[in-house]
């Protein structure tokens, strides 16, 4: 990699990472740029998850540091979840370069989109009561959510959300803490099964990985103190303009 590569990567880290700790979505501009960079689609998704990886272990630090954490629950909702994530990754894997990048190209638009519009607003602070169904419930939609996760992780963060909001009604400063605690369990699983079928250039993951550690710590802090709105209309035009990039690189069906 060149030294202008580098510091793409490294910004690119940056920026995912603080959108990754306040909501999601982050991987919607680390997948395409390491794919810019030269890496293959299937070498780009698992090379990611080093970045994830750091991204949210800096992220649970932050919250820790601000006294919220519980992690008891967290690890309830990551078993599951790790078992979804080794099944998605495996998934991955095995689908071809071309198809991934046109599965990446749509969930990028449809994601941004659900960032966007965040229907999980109406329902924020609504506090429901974790009855066994509730728990039940919670189980079974977070091995869905480590199967999406495993499988292109691009937009979990969004996805998480949702479900802790809907099935618990916790606030989103509450649910981002248990998100990123959940995320980084799973990642863990699914790259080491990108890791055992040579999906990881570990290089480029570690320098994307000191940015998004970063961003990770610093949207961490952010998020307590308020705000994420200002972000979203740079992250959209950069995720629209990545997808058309994207899309444009990949031959029609026959």
């Amino acid at each position: 990699m060149s030294i202008s590569q580098i510091l793409v990567v490294i910004v690119v880290g940056i920026v995912s990472g603080f959108v990754n700790t306040l909501a999601g979505g982050g991987s919607l501009l680390t997948l395409p740029a390491l794919i810019f960079v030269g890496l293959p689609s299937g070498v780009a998704n698992g090379t990611n998850r080093v970045a994830v990886l750091f991204n949210n272990a800096a992220a649970v630090a932050g919250f820790k540091q601000h006294g919220l954490a519980d992690f008891k629950f967290s690890l309830g909702l990551s078993a599951p979840a790790v078992v979804g994530a080794i099944l998605g990754a495996k998934l991955a894997i095995d689908i071809s370069d071309t198809l991934f990048q046109k599965v990446l190209a749509a969930v990028m638009l449809l994601v941004m989109g659900l960032i966007l519009w965040n229907p999980t607003r109406r329902w924020q602070g609504d506090q429901a009561v974790l009855s066994p169904q509730r728990r039940l419930l919670a189980v079974v939609a977070f091995f869905f959510v480590g199967v999406y996760g495993g499988f292109i992780q691009a937009g979990v963060g969004f996805i998480v959300i949702a479900t802790l909001v809907l099935i618990t009604g916790l606030d989103l400063v509450q649910t981002n803490s248990h998100k990123v605690f959940v995320i980084g369990v799973y990642t863990l699983a699914a790259l080491a099964t990108f890791a055992l079928s040579g999906k990881v250039n570990w290089g480029i993951g570690l320098i994307l990985a000191v940015g998004n550690g970063l961003g990770g710590w610093l949207g961490s802090h952010w998020a307590v103190v308020g705000g994420e709105k200002w972000i979203k209309i740079v992250l959209a035009v950069t995720v629209v303009a990545m997808a058309a990039k994207l899309l444009r690189l990949i031959p029609a069906f026959p």
